[in-house]
């Protein structure tokens, strides 16, 4: 995948999971929220940083000299 396609994908990932945090916030702000969504919520917030992490290391990657 080229520079532009990795930067593209990589800005997805990260509005995708500024979304998933709002969403999260809100949950968390219920005082009876469904503790399963919430669960949910953060395996997929983790599974996203996991991506974005892959993602940025194949833009800027570690060159050791």
């Amino acid at each position: 995948m080229n520079d532009d396609l990795l930067s593209a994908r990589l800005e997805a990932l990260r509005a995708e999971h500024r979304i998933l945090d709002a969403q999260l916030a809100a949950l968390q702000a219920e005082p009876n929220s469904n503790q399963l969504e919430r669960a949910r919520l953060k395996r997929s917030k983790l599974r996203l940083k996991d991506q974005i992490a892959v993602l940025e290391d194949e833009l800027h990657p570690d060159i050791i000299a």
